[in-house]
C-alpha cells in the first residue's frame, strides 16, 4: 500500500511539473525521459547505474542476460548513429531493458516476485526521473525568478573569509589535470552514489526485500525538496554573479561586475539584481554538497574501500562547487544542515517518529531557517564581523551534526555479550 500511494503521488508531482514546464514552453521531466527511448540520451552512465540498481533484484544468470541487451541495443543504436552522423551517445539500451522488466514484470510475473521486480524497475527509472526533476526545476527558476539575491550571499561569504574565490584561484593554480578530476567527479555524481547504494542494497536478490533505508530515498527526497528552496531564495553563483560565466549563460554581459576569482567583492548593501532567463538559481543551498554528504553518510558502515571513497567524493565535491565558483560558502554550510536534516527526517520516520527523532528535525529545520534568515537580512553585520559570525556559522552546522551523530548512535542495534560458560566442578 505504501509504494503504491508513493507511486501515485510521485506521477502526480510529475504530470504537475509537466504541466507547469510546458506553459514556459520547456520540455517537462517525461517528455525528456521518453525522448532517450529514441534519441541521444543526456548520461548514458547515469542509464546504466539506473539498471544497475534495477538489476539488483535479479539473479545473476537474468543479469548477466539484461546486460547483454542492453549493450547489444546500444551497440544498434551507435551503428545508426554513425551512419546518419547523428550526435553519438549511448544508454539507450539501458533504459530499454529497464521498461523490458516492467512489461515482463506485470505479464510473466505474479505475487511477491512481480511486486520485487517492479520496485526494482521502479528504483532505477526514479534516479533518471529525479535526474530529469531536478533539470526541469532548474529551468523553472531561471524563467520564474529574474532577480537574484547574490550580492546577500557576496556579502554574508566575507564572515568566512569569501572561501570561494579562495579555492577558485588554487583550482586554477592546479592546471587542467585538477580542472578535469574536479569536473568529472562534479558530473558523476549520481554514479557515485550508486556504488554506495549497490553495496546497501547487494542483498536484495537473496533476502528477496529492500532494507527499510538506503541512499537512494535520501537521495530523491533531496533531490526533490530542495529545488522548492531555489524559488525562495534564488541564487545563480559566483562565477556567473561576478564572474564571466559558464556553459553559454549570461556570464560577464550579466554580471555585477568581474571579480571572480581574483577580487573579493566589496562590502556594500545588498539588493537583488537582473539576471537572465537561462542560468539557474540553483545555490541556495548547494544540493551537490548535500548529496556528498548523504553519499558520505551511507558509507561508513561500508568496507574502507567504500568508506575512502565516500570520503574523497565529499572532500572533491565541496572543492569543485567552490572552485568552479558554483556555490559560496554559505551555501555549503547550508547544504550539510539541509542532508542532515532530510536524513534525520528518513530514519525518524522509519522509527515510528519518536521524540528523539522529532526533536533532531525540529533543531535541523529551525537552523537552516536561521540560517536563510541571517543570510537575507543579517548579510552587513556578517561582513563587518567576521571573527563574530563566521565561528557561528561553523557551530550551528557543528551543532546539527553533533545532534544527528548522537541521536543515531542511540538507534543503532546493539550486540548481546556472549553468555559466559558456567564454571564446571572439578573431577576428582
Amino acid at each position: 500500500m505504501l509504494w503504491a500511494v508513493a507511486g501515485v503521488a510521485t506521477l502526480g508531482f510529475l504530470i504537475a511539473l509537466e504541466i507547469t514546464a510546458r506553459r514556459y514552453g520547456l520540455p517537462g521531466p517525461m517528455t525528456s525521459q521518453a525522448q532517450e527511448v529514441v534519441f541521444a540520451p543526456k548520461s548514458g552512465f547515469l542509464l546504466y547505474a539506473s539498471m544497475g540498481l534495477m538489476m539488483l533484484v535479479l539473479t545473476w544468470r537474468q543479469r548477466f542476460i539484461a546486460l547483454g541487451v542492453a549493450i547489444g541495443i546500444d551497440i544498434v543504436f551507435v551503428l545508426v548513429r554513425w551512419a546518419l552522423d547523428a550526435k553519438m551517445s549511448f544508454g539507450n539500451g539501458a533504459l530499454w531493458v529497464v521498461l523490458g522488466c516492467a512489461v515482463i514484470a506485470l505479464t510473466r510475473r505474479t505475487g511477491n516476485e512481480r511486486a520485487l521486480l517492479l520496485k526494482g524497475v521502479g528504483l532505477g527509472l526514479l534516479l533518471v526521473t529525479g535526474r530529469k526533476t531536478g533539470d526541469t526545476w532548474l529551468l523553472i527558476t531561471s524563467k520564474t525568478r529574474p532577480m537574484v539575491l547574490d550580492p546577500y550571499l557576496a556579502a554574508a561569504d566575507h564572515a568566512l573569509g569569501n572561501p570561494s574565490w579562495l579555492m577558485g584561484r588554487l583550482v586554477r593554480a592546479t592546471g587542467p589535470v585538477g580542472t578535469h578530476l574536479l569536473d568529472w567527479v562534479y558530473a558523476q555524481l549520481a554514479v557515485a552514489a550508486v556504488v554506495v547504494a549497490l553495496y546497501q542494497l547487494r542483498k536484495v536478490s537473496v533476502e528477496r526485500r529492500f532494507p527499510r533505508h538506503h541512499l537512494v530515498r535520501t537521495f530523491l527526497v533531496i533531490g526533490v525538496v530542495g529545488p522548492a528552496i531555489y524559488m525562495i531564495f534564488p541564487v545563480v553563483g559566483p562565477v556567473f554573479a561576478y564572474g564571466t560565466g559558464a556553459f553559454g549563460t549570461g556570464g560577464e554581459h550579466w554580471a555585477i561586475a568581474n571579480l571572480w576569482p581574483d577580487t573579493p567583492p566589496p562590502i556594500s548593501p545588498p539588493h537583488p539584481v537582473l539576471y537572465d532567463e537561462i542560468t539557474p538559481r540553483n545555490c541556495m543551498p548547494s544540493l551537490h554538497t548535500a548529496w556528498a554528504t548523504a553519499i558520505f553518510i551511507h558509507s561508513r558502515k561500508g568496507p574502507r574501500a567504500l568508506r575512502f571513497a565516500g570520503t574523497f567524493w565529499l572532500i572533491a565535491t565541496l572543492t569543485a562547487t567552490l572552485g568552479f565558483g558554483y556555490h559560496y560558502g554559505v551555501d555549503l554550510i547550508a547544504g550539510v544542515v539541509f542532508a542532515l536534516t532530510i536524513e534525520a527526517a528518513l530514519r525518524a520516520f522509519d522509527r515510528g517518529w519518536n521524540r528523539a527523532g522529532i526533536q533532531m528535525v525540529a533543531y535541523g529545520t529551525t537552523v537552516f531557517a536561521a540560517l536563510l534568515v541571517s543570510y537575507r537580512y543579517l548579510p552587513i553585520k556578517m561582513a563587518t564581523h567576521p571573527w563574530v559570525f563566521g565561528p557561528l556559522l561553523l557551530l550551528a552546522m557543528a551543532s546539527v551534526i553533533h545532534v544527528y551523530v548522537r541521536t543515531t548512535r542511540r538507534w543503532q542495534p546493539t550486540t548481546a555479550p556472549a553468555p559466559r560458560p558456567e564454571p564446571q566442578p572439578e573431577l576428582v
